[in-house]
């Protein structure tokens, strides 16, 4: 806990191999908190078709190896979470190690992931994270290996979804629990909710008027 609190003050000396571990178990950690409730309709899924095989004499698909697959999947997302911290604090754009960006960059930030929320490809990803029946059935692959896989395959297909939405972690702090509660309460309700879709893109509208105010410099006064 000290090393933690004190990633959290000012540093302006260079990363060290364990900086860069500890960042690592942090950020591995936080991914795999904040995006195993958002994976529960398909691991719950999965669990149910495994003992539904069981049940037919058939080999059980093992469900800790999928959901191992899976946060594989966010561990490789936290490594460039992780160097994108590192380069964002060495460059001076972070105001600590687990600090928030400079408001332009964090502004930046926040009209990349507005405009990804409209794209194809953010699309494709929330589709098939809302789509669990389907993407068993698209994907399914037989033993241990193919349990493994199929985690990972899904996890891919998250990261694709969210991946520009975790960096709004640089916005408000990395270590910012209230925004990572938010997060973690809008991934779930965009890959769950009836409306998720709308949801998206109405938080797209949201995160670029956000982003434009801040790279505007433009000071927020209350009446």
């Amino acid at each position: 806990m000290p090393a933690i609190a004190g990633m959290a003050m000012p540093m302006v000396e260079a990363w060290t191999a364990a900086d860069f571990a500890a960042m690592l178990a942090m950020w591995s950690v936080m991914m795999a908190a904040m995006m195993l409730p958002a994976a529960t309709p398909v691991i719950l899924l999965y669990a149910r078709v495994a003992r539904q095989r069981a049940a037919q004499g058939r080999a059980r698909p093992p469900v800790p190896l999928f959901v191992l697959g899976y946060l594989l999947a966010w561990s490789a997302f936290s490594v460039l979470a992780t160097s994108a911290n590192w380069a964002l604090h060495a460059g001076g754009f972070l105001s600590s190690m687990m600090g928030e960006a400079a408001p332009r960059i964090g502004g930046v930030l926040l009209i990349l992931a507005g405009l990804y929320q409209w794209t194809p490809l953010k699309d494709a990803c929330l589709t098939h994270c809302r789509s669990p029946f389907g993407f068993l059935a698209d994907h399914w692959r037989d033993g241990p290996a193919g349990a493994l896989a199929m985690g990972a395959h899904h996890g891919a297909y998250c990261i694709g979804c969210c991946w520009l939405l975790m960096a709004l972690l640089f916005v408000l702090g990395v270590m910012n629990l209230a925004w990572i509660a938010v997060l973690t309460v809008f991934v779930l309700l965009e890959k769950a909710a009836p409306h998720g879709r709308v949801m998206s893109r109405a938080a797209g509208v949201l995160l670029l008027a956000w982003g434009a105010w801040l790279v505007s410099g433009v000071p927020f006064a209350v009446p």
